[in-house]
């Protein structure tokens, strides 16, 4: 038997546009409210936190706009919380290159996206120069 709030949850639960550091912490206490209520350790709930802390930092660092849209994915016996950080800023031109570690444009430690990508246990990214960047990460635990 899973958790009944949980498998009553429509597919895409929170939406949050993101332009200050304001919208970061929105985003944060969004997110953990629904790794709560799908049932994830503190330990996942601090894990995807923090993938959203970055994304949306990196929204508004590298785009000054986006999106961060939280859902619900199942299958079979599995749920994942899922985080698509959405933007149509300038865009990664080198994007393997930004996925290795110690990589920074901004002069920070540049383990933003590789931790993310170790954070989470699904990480997708697509950009375009001059069109944006969409980061789809999934966090999955095992149901019921």
């Amino acid at each position: 038997m899973g958790n009944p709030v949980a498998e009553n949850l429509p597919p895409i639960v929170a939406r949050v546009d993101v332009c200050s550091l304001s919208d970061v912490l929105t985003a944060r206490q969004k997110g953990r409210d629904l790794a709560r209520v799908l049932g994830f350790s503190a330990t996942d709930q601090t894990m995807i936190v923090t993938a959203i802390s970055e994304l949306a930092r990196n929204i508004v660092r590298y785009a000054g706009y986006g999106e961060l849209q939280l859902s619900v994915q199942r299958n079979q016996s599995l749920s994942a919380l899922v985080v698509i950080a959405s933007d149509k800023g300038p865009g990664i031109p080198n994007v393997s290159k930004a996925m290795q570690d110690g990589f920074s444009t901004s002069g920070k430690l540049g383990l933003g996206l590789p931790g993310v990508r170790r954070l989470m246990d699904d990480f997708q990214i697509e950009s375009t120069v001059d069109k944006g960047t969409v980061v789809t990460a999934k966090k999955w635990r095992r149901t019921g």
